[in-house]
């Protein structure tokens, strides 16, 4: 029996139940709300979507579904919008309230989640406009970890991991530019899925760097998050940064043979605990069958260097360029810092830049020859929010120090839980490869996770059926609860 207080979210435990008959979307959804109101101002969202419309919504599924009818992938699944992606009739607000304004279409992928049956919940807080990787730069609040409320939670987007984390909605949308998608995945303990540049529209999309935004996924399982990529994947022709997907998705789940490439070179910031977790994840995968490459690192890191010194900052500062000047103070302090920099650089840096990221691609392309995919620390450590707070601007460019340098090299990655560091805060993963090997990564972290054997999220539940996990016609629950602590 699904419990309404407790009862996992996942799209195999609800659309196994929803294809037995025993549990209505309407239930489901309601057990959301209630959920959400018990856990009160915590910052997670900037604005709900009335309980009763939602409610409709599911009911609306309900009366159209025939006995005979397939499940469309996403039925019934409630889900939560980082507030810089449209979402029609609702304010977009970016963490901005000056700067809001009411979409009256939604953004591209949204339309294609909702057309798939999942249910649109809320809007949720992140770093304004998206600038920031640490969860503090909002004027509706700060996110508090799950698991030690007194710790980031990651950004930008932190709302949206911390909706999954704590089973208040089954996935999440975010966005990811230099690791907003990852970085929070990986202080929560959910999965954080970066697709290939331009498989995700971003039409709908509040720009940070244009050329570079990914809109991202959160949620709880590997498979979940593909199930969600299958559906948003697809060029949209108002997006001149869309692109077809050249691989199709697929779940093998076997990771022998596979070389993985680790760097040279890591540094952890001093956190022996955070190197340790690491460690355990490489060794991990040797015993699933994977053969580790040792790689030079510094290319990767070379080119994550540009992302803030240099002149992508320009095109933060391109995309918002005529709300920076007529808004006057409205901006949160350190956002209006690192946007107004990219005034700082002329188009003479701009071809200088270009022509340092090209060397480097061409340094990088010859690491893939030797590997399958790159593993890397998410972060190299964690902070609490005290100490980003004084330090907003060292600590952030600190934690995106494994994250900066893949959307620049037109790389694709999944942040997957990798464990748990004193005091119970959570370290994670990320697998990297090349561009449209996304499939790739979803199988490799898809048995990545399984091994593991980490709860999911925030929440008291574990998989036990890995290998029916991705069978939505079973009416078997794959969660089970977990009485140990964070680390079990």
């Amino acid at each position: 029996m699904w419990d309404p207080l407790t009862g996992c979210l996942t799209c195999t435990t609800l659309h196994g139940l929803y294809e037995s008959g025993a549990l209505l979307p309407e239930t489901v959804i309601d057990a959301v709300y209630s959920r959400i109101s018990a856990r009160g101002d915590d910052h997670v969202w900037i604005s709900l979507i009335p309980r009763q419309e939602a409610m409709a919504r599911a009911a609306r599924l309900s009366a159209i579904r025939t006995a005979s009818e397939a499940l469309p992938p996403l039925w019934g699944l409630p889900f939560a919008i980082k507030d810089n992606i449209d979402l029609a009739g609702v304010p977009t607000t970016a963490a901005c309230p000056a700067y809001a304004y009411l979409p009256d279409r939604s953004a591209t992928v949204v339309e294609r989640l909702i057309g798939a049956g999942a249910i649109p919940i809320g809007k949720t807080n992140l770093d304004q406009f998206a600038t920031g990787l640490a969860g503090v730069r909002s004027p509706y609040g700060v996110p508090g970890n799950p698991f030690n409320p007194a710790y980031i939670t990651g950004g930008s987007s932190s709302g949206s991991a911390v909706a999954v984390a704590t089973g208040l909605v089954s996935f999440a949308l975010g966005t990811d530019t230099a690791g907003s998608g990852r970085i929070p995945a990986g202080f929560c303990n959910v999965v954080g899925l970066k697709p290939t540049r331009g498989l995700v529209p971003t039409v709908g999309v509040v720009p940070a760097c244009r050329s570079l935004d990914c809109v991202s996924i959160f949620a709880l399982t590997i498979e979940d998050a593909a199930a969600v990529l299958s559906v948003a994947t697809g060029p949209d022709p108002q997006d001149a940064y869309s692109r077809p997907m050249a691989r199709r998705l697929t779940m093998h789940r076997t990771t022998s043979g596979c070389r993985f490439g680790i760097p040279n070179h890591l540094d952890f910031l001093g956190d022996v605990e955070a190197a340790h977790l690491f460690n355990q994840a490489v060794a991990r995968l040797e015993a699933m069958g994977g053969r580790a490459v040792v790689i030079d690192f510094a290319p990767f890191s070379e080119a994550g260097q540009l992302l803030y010194d240099g002149p992508w900052v320009a095109e933060r500062l391109a995309a918002l360029e005529t709300f920076v000047r007529t808004s006057g103070g409205a901006r949160h302090p350190i956002t209006h810092q690192v946007i107004a920099g990219g005034a700082a650089y002329s188009a003479v840096d701009t071809f200088r830049a270009f022509d340092r990221l090209q060397r480097i691609r061409a340094q990088t392309r010859q690491v893939w020859d030797r590997i399958d995919c790159l593993i890397v620390p998410t972060a190299p450590t964690v902070y609490r929010i005290d100490a980003v707070e004084a330090e907003p601007i060292r600590l952030n460019t600190c934690l995106g120090l494994y994250t900066n340098f893949v959307n620049l090299l037109d790389l694709a990655a999944i942040a997957v839980p990798g464990g748990f560091r004193p005091p119970g805060i959570p370290m994670g993963i990320t697998l990297v490869a090349p561009a449209f090997q996304d499939d790739l990564l979803v199988d490799l972290a898809s048995a990545f996770q399984w091994q593991s054997g980490l709860r999911l999220g925030a929440t008291n539940h574990t998989a036990l059926f890995p290998l029916h996990s991705r069978d939505r016609r079973s009416t078997r629950e794959p969660c089970a609860e977990e009485e140990s602590g964070p680390s079990a």
